[in-house]
């Protein structure tokens, strides 16, 4: 059977991944499924070697990572359903070259792809988009410019005395630096005694203050992380439904709490800053990104017709164009994709009809798109179908 030969839709599930950080039946609460009775955290829908999705009738393969082995080709993007009851890590992404040097180090040097202080899983980027499902959807995203940094460390110091001000003098003379954002990211993921003395003058002075609610709310989930220090360094970002952020390579960044659907390259690889208790490597973690503050990290989508809106970001951080983009469909639409699609329903119900097949896309259900089509789309709702581009 040549892909030509590959039925047009084929329907596709997968098992939710049950981090810790994850809401209780949540992606069932995303989808309208049976929960677990646990954390539900992400669903994977692609073809990564880590969770390939399975097809609900077991054929014409068994998982997408067998429909590219048969195929041949690749799936260029990994479509998550992601649903956070508290903080992910701090975390950045390489960018390709990035990947593919540090994958090969890491074989090199015989380290397991299993092991727990593993950078590089595979040797692909990893850049990310998502789009918030609900309103208040929280994140930290990108570096904040140091003067703003500086004024709340002053604001910090000033209100909870000299001794405050003593245990962050040396965070604030490394930020007041020539360097400032890699120097005092630098100094607070180097640890010891006076990090340790920082933070916690950070945090007893915050908890006086509301404006710093978020530095009181990580201190309870991961106290002592310098991690907690690190996020007055990065953006606030909260979003209301449909609102999108884009995150390429060299981005800190970290999901707080919300759910969302994300759309990335097919990749695993994360290099963690803090706030958990998986492997940081602090050395790799500054090669990769950039110390710069961050513009607006908002990715506002492009409406091509009627219901369809594209969130699509205009170019990876290697200057390459980003190889995927994410459609939201809201009700009758024609659609044309570029190549292999995955379809998801959150809200509502779908029918997708191309040359000579049809298939139904209620709620919770996800069909992949096996080829390039022109594809009639009718429905109410919410349909998101990620698509190469």
């Amino acid at each position: 059977m040549t892909a030509q030969d590959d039925p047009l839709f084929v329907p596709v599930e997968n098992t939710p991944r049950d981090y810790a950080w994850g809401r209780v039946d949540g992606v069932a609460g995303v989808l309208g499924t049976a929960g677990s009775g646990g954390p539900e955290a992400e669903l994977w829908l692609g073809a990564h070697p880590g969770s390939p999705s399975r097809t609900a009738a077991g054929e014409p393969w068994p998982t997408l990572l067998d429909w590219e082995r048969a195929s041949g080709a690749t799936l260029p993007f990994l479509l998550k359903v992601l649903v956070s009851a508290g903080p992910l890590s701090l975390q950045a992404h390489p960018t390709p070259a990035q990947a593919a040097a540090g994958f090969a180090d890491e074989n090199a040097r015989g380290i397991p792809l299993d092991a727990a202080h593993r950078n590089y899983k595979d040797p692909f980027a990893k850049p990310e988009l998502i789009v918030a499902l609900e309103d208040g959807f929280e994140a930290l995203c990108g570096f904040r410019p140091v003067a703003e940094i500086v004024a709340d460390v002053d604001a910090l110091a000033g209100s909870g005395g000299a001794a405050t001000a003593d245990a962050l003098a040396p965070w604030r003379e490394r930020l007041s630096g020539s360097e400032g954002l890699r120097t005092g990211f630098s100094w607070l993921l180097d640890g010891g005694a006076p990090v340790d003395a920082a933070v916690a003058a950070l945090v007893d002075a915050a908890a006086e203050d509301a404006r710093f609610e978020l530095v009181t709310r990580l201190a309870a989930a991961y106290p002592g992380d310098p991690g907690i220090a690190v996020a007055l360094m990065l953006r606030h970002v909260v979003l209301a439904a449909g609102e999108s952020l884009w995150l390429p390579a060299g981005n800190i960044h970290a999901y707080l709490r919300g759910a969302g659907v994300e759309l990335m390259g097919p990749s695993d690889n994360v290099l963690r800053g803090g706030l958990t208790p998986k492997h940081v490597d602090t050395v790799e973690l500054e090669r990769v990104l950039t110390f710069t503050a961050s513009d607006d990290d908002h990715l506002v989508p492009v409406t091509l017709a009627e219901h369809v809106r594209s969130y699509r970001p205009r170019i990876h951080a290697s200057g390459a164009d980003v190889p995927f983009e994410l459609l939201a469909v809201d009700g009758d639409a024609t659609v044309s994709l570029a190549g292999a699609s995955i379809a998801l329903t959150t809200d509502g119900s779908f029918a997708l009809v191309g040359a000579d097949a049809e298939a139904a896309v209620p709620r919770g259900t996800a069909v992949f798109v096996t080829r390039a089509a022109e594809i009639a789309v009718t429905g109410s709702g919410r349909l998101w179908i990620a698509t190469a581009a």
